[in-house]
């Protein structure tokens, strides 16, 4: 039997594999069909170790290249399998076995014909009797699958011999239902170690029909994104590195690994040459077709808006034939006007990358002639020559502004970039000035590649200060999130801003942004917006000073400050005055999470959707992300929960797209699934969002992040793993001085995580700690989250009386503030602390208005959660006990019940533990005070003590519905 290692499903292939299981279920054959590295094998081996795990036999067999010149090659690989999986003795050996049986079984003619094909007999002249060879191949896979059923993999059919071929096509033909087989090709038109061969191509075993052949899929980008959590790889680049690789697994490993290995800093990964393994690996992709093919693909490649017409008119006669072979090979796809799109942009790079400069210059030359675009013929004609020419220059200047206008960003950034370098260097000046409009415009179109590449030609010449600041900050304004390796940008920028205010303002702003951002300092951060808004303000700059007051005002709710609203109203009115570009980041904005920190969900929904039509039409692809991350947000906390998810993932989609980090999109799905989707997929979110943001050095979404995790290790059972995260987000949020509690709710789950760990005065310290800020500040919905926790920490204490009459109220005022999901929680602890009462009627009544609350707002896994806590809930309630311990048993907390079931019916402190997922030191401390209460001195007293409890079963069987949260 073929030892397949068990594993888990590839990214993005479950519902393949699902489809894959369902089809050799019902047909006992199935093909998977896709391009080289599309991830066939890593789907074939999840389902071959799923069948390993049934009991099954798997047998596995690869085919090589090298195989298709060696008859009979892959059919003694497989008889040598099924002699490893029988234990088939080697000739000659004493002894009997089962296997040995069956040999003994086969006609002679027909053992001589296997010995023949494993060359353990010569093979006569005029070769093996292929009946007889067909014959005994399919006995003994006959006599396997008496055994049992086998799942048979061939990976590389089509490297598969003819004469093998026809042996497993007769073979299989007469085999039993027990045998299924999965059949892994990779057409000859995706492979170039086949496309040389001999034969026509790959030779089917079976018969194939449209319903046992799956074609693999490449993966999406948020597939992508994943495919790198899971390989530790950088996940800022997922949406650029989808884009290169097409979503073809192996080669987005590749691409990600060289960005990784060139230990880049992660906002100059988009100016990497792509080398190594990611090359050699496109470089095997297009070998599959003509050189004179990937002439034509060179033309496409090159080409703005390639189309078969215009490589055709651009001297490439055989353009529909090259294109087409291209097409069949997954190079490129093409529509029905005959655009060309490549599969990957990889295969695109290395065209031209592996293409010398005579071969590019003929290319664009020839393109510029025919296109009937006059800002692409521009382009074409620049990239033609090495030659600096004024006048070509500023034609190229020109077309930058036209695709400005046309809202084609990332052009613009291009050509920008591109009039500059074609400027002579004798018109210094000009070339600097040039150098310094293409870094910002790099900026503005997120092109850090293209920042990067200007800034560096400008900062390597006679530049005036105010030009290399304006560099400077191009860098740094297409650096996204992650802003902690660039300290040497921001130094120099201070220096050459000295004596200039506007750019010592503009320098200052970025500045406070780091300070929060990568450094974890709100109050530098809002001195140095202090002081931006101040020197904006006295050069008359109502832009940089409305950016500056939004910062301060952000930096102020952080801090706690009272002036936070007045600040944001100041920045408001100059952003009204001005009229800026885009939001992000500005008091427009702000002012929406205002909204949402205080629970105006009304208020802040309503603005919202005012504003997204507009930006979505015109506005920059960063405000779009923000929008729809804050909607989810909104909608995620007030209903209806079913909506956040795919504004989430729209906001995901357009971060991907853009290149930018997915921490702060992870984040917001993280929320949104956890509100109307699934916990566990929202776990997974929340964890991918931990790395990215970890990644970046971005504090900010890392406190956010681990606060979305451990919140869902909560509420799902993982005490031990939640008080672990929302000690980290603690000890972040203290770390970077943020004192107002509305902005990330974690007190509440953080006590509620020690009530769970039975840490209860410090469960209870903390509720004290936050209640008079949140007092001060005016967080009315933060007192209300502090209470529900203060009445778990009541009834832990064993004032259950007070708990109920406390969270009664809770759960009416979360209700008045228009908080369903809060009020659900809130009857839910409720139902709990009624049934430690013994009041399971009233427990019943409270989960039936949470089950209620979570269905009218679509809260979909918190409605599976009162559901089922609904369930145990109707059980009869033990009642109080008279032997020895009986009574006392009712003064113990859920925890201790827990705790004290599983010891009381064997568990070692190791066991219980690993099963209340605690410390052993905890599982000790906990005893401890069990033995206390009951007063008994040994696991055995307590045995009895358990005993004792009148009713159907011991208290640690009785549903005690879900943990705190």
């Amino acid at each position: 039997m073929t030892s397949v290692a068990s594993r888990p499903a590839p990214v993005g292939r479950g519902e393949l594999i699902a489809r894959l299981e369902r089809v050799l279920h019902t047909r006992g054959r199935a093909l998977l069909t896709g391009p080289a590295g599309v991830g066939k094998t890593e789907i074939a081996l999840a389902v071959a170790s799923g069948a390993e795990s049934l009991g099954e036999t798997v047998l596995w067999l690869p085919a090589l290249p090298a195989d298709r010149e060696i008859p009979g090659a892959a059919a003694a690989a497989l008889v040598a399998s099924i002699a490893t999986s029988m234990a088939w003795p080697s000739p000659g050996a004493s002894g009997s076995s089962p296997a040995l049986d069956v040999l003994e079984g086969l006609p002679g003619p027909q053992r001589s014909a296997l010995a023949m094909l494993c060359r353990e007999a010569p093979v006569p002249d005029d070769g093996w009797d292929p009946v007889a060879l067909r014959l005994a191949l399919a006995r003994v896979l006959q006599t396997l699958t008496s055994r049992g059923p086998v799942l048979l993999v061939v990976d590389g059919v089509h490297c598969i011999d003819s004469d093998s071929a026809d042996l497993l096509r007769f073979a299989l033909h007469l085999a039993p239902a027990a045998l299924r087989v999965i059949a892994l090709e990779t057409p000859a038109a995706f492979a170039a170690d086949v496309r040389a061969a001999p034969g026509s191509g790959p030779e089917p075993l079976w018969v194939p029909s449209e319903a046992d052949v799956l074609s693999v899929p490449p993966l999406q980008a948020d597939e992508i994104a994943e495919l790198l959590f899971h390989h530790r790889l950088p996940s800022r680049m997922a949406g650029r590195i989808h884009k290169a690789s097409g979503g073809n697994p192996r080669l987005a490993l590749a691409v990600g690994r060289s960005l990784a290995d060139a230990r880049t800093p992660v906002h100059h990964a988009e100016a990497l040459s792509l080398s190594g393994r990611a090359r050699d690996l496109a470089r095997q992709l297009l070998g599959v077709v003509s050189p004179e093919a990937r002439s034509t693909l060179l033309l496409a490649a090159l080409a703005l808006r390639p189309s078969t017409s215009l490589i055709r008119r651009a001297g490439r006669p055989t353009a529909e034939a090259d294109l087409a072979a291209a097409e069949r090979a997954h190079l490129i796809s093409l529509t029905e006007d005959g655009t060309v799109a490549f599969t990957a942009g990889v295969l695109a790079s290395t065209l031209v990358h592996d293409a010398c400069w005579t071969a590019r210059s003929s290319g664009h030359a020839a393109l510029a002639r025919v296109v009937d675009d006059p800002v692409a013929a521009v382009r074409h004609r620049a990239l033609a020559t090495d030659v600096p020419d004024e006048s070509l220059a500023a034609q190229v200047a020109a077309a930058a502004d036209t695709a400005r206008r046309r809202g084609n960003s990332a052009l613009a950034a291009e050509l920008a970039l591109l009039a500059a370098e074609s400027t002579p260097v004798e018109q210094g000046a000009r070339r600097i000035s040039r150098l310094a409009d293409a870094a910002e415009e790099a900026a503005r179109a997120a092109r850090a590649d293209l920042a990067v590449r200007a800034a560096g030609d400008l900062l390597a010449r006679d530049a005036e200060p105010r030009d290399r600041v304006r560099a400077r900050l191009a860098v740094l304004d297409t650096a996204g999130q992650g802003l902690g390796d660039l300290d040497e940008i921001y130094v120099h920028a201070m220096e050459d801003s000295e004596g200039d205010t506007a750019m010592r303002a503009a320098v200052q702003l970025r500045l406070a942004v780091k300070y929060v951002l990568a450094d974890g300092d709100p109050v530098r951060s809002r001195g140095a917006a202090v002081e931006s808004a101040v020197l904006a303000g006295s050069v008359g700059d109502r832009t940089t000073a409305a950016k500056a007051l939004t910062v301060q005002a952000r930096m102020d709710r952080v801090l706690g400050s009272p002036e936070s609203e007045r600040v944001l109203a100041r920045a408001r009115a100059l952003e009204l005055a001005e009229r800026p570009q885009g939001i992000r980041n500005a008091a427009q904005i702000l002012t929406i999470r205002h909204a949402l920190f205080d629970d105006r969900l009304t208020d802040a929904r309503d603005q919202l959707n005012a504003l997204l039509p507009l930006v979505e039409r015109r506005g920059p692809v960063e405000d779009a992300i923000e929008l729809f991350r804050t909607l989810a947000e909104v909608e995620a906390r007030q209903g209806p929960c079913a909506a956040a998810i795919p504004h989430a993932g729209r906001s995901l989609a357009l971060t991907l797209e853009a290149g930018l980090s997915p921490g702060p999109a992870w984040y917001a799905l993280a929320l949104a699934e956890t509100a109307g989707g699934s916990f566990a997929r929202a776990a997974s979110y929340a964890r991918r969002s931990v790395q990215a943001s970890d990644e970046e050095g971005d504090h900010v979404f890392l406190s956010r992040s681990l606060y979305a995790l451990g919140r869902v290790q909560l509420v799902t059972g993982d005490v031990a793993g939640a008080l672990e995260t929302l000690r980290r987000v603690q000890a972040g949020e203290r770390a970077q001085s943020t004192v107002d509690p509305s902005m990330l709710r974690w007190h509440e789950e953080l006590a509620e995580a020690l009530l769970a760990n039975d840490v209860l005065e410090e469960a209870a310290d903390l509720i004290t700690e936050v209640r008079p800020v949140a007092r001060h500040l005016g967080r009315t919905t933060v007192l209300l989250g502090c209470d529900r926790a203060y009445a778990l920490y009541l009834a832990a204490s064993g004032r259950s009386d007070e708990a109920a009459e406390l969270l009664m109220r809770v759960a009416e005022q979360f209700a008045e503030a228009g908080l369903p999901l809060e009020h659900g929680r809130a009857l839910i602890a409720l139902a709990r602390v009624e049934r430690r009462r013994r009041r399971r009627s009233a427990a019943q009544s409270a989960l039936q208005a949470a089950a209620g609350a979570f269905e009218r707002v679509g809260a979909t896994p918190w409605l599976a959660l009162a559901t089922e806590t609904l369930s145990g809930a109707a059980e009869p309630a033990p009642a109080t006990g008279t032997a020895r311990g009986g009574g006392a048993l009712s003064t113990l907390t859920d925890a201790e019940l827990r705790l004290a079931g599983l010891v009381g019916q064997g568990a070692s402190n190791q066991e219980a533990a690993a099963k209340l997922y605690l410390s052993v030191k905890t599982v000790e401390a906990r005893l401890t005070r069990i033995y206390q209460k009951l007063d008994v001195r040994s696991r055995a007293q307590l045995a009895t003590a358990l005993n004792s409890w009148p009713g159907s079963r011991p208290p640690a069987a009785v549903p005690d519905g879900p943990p705190p949260g």
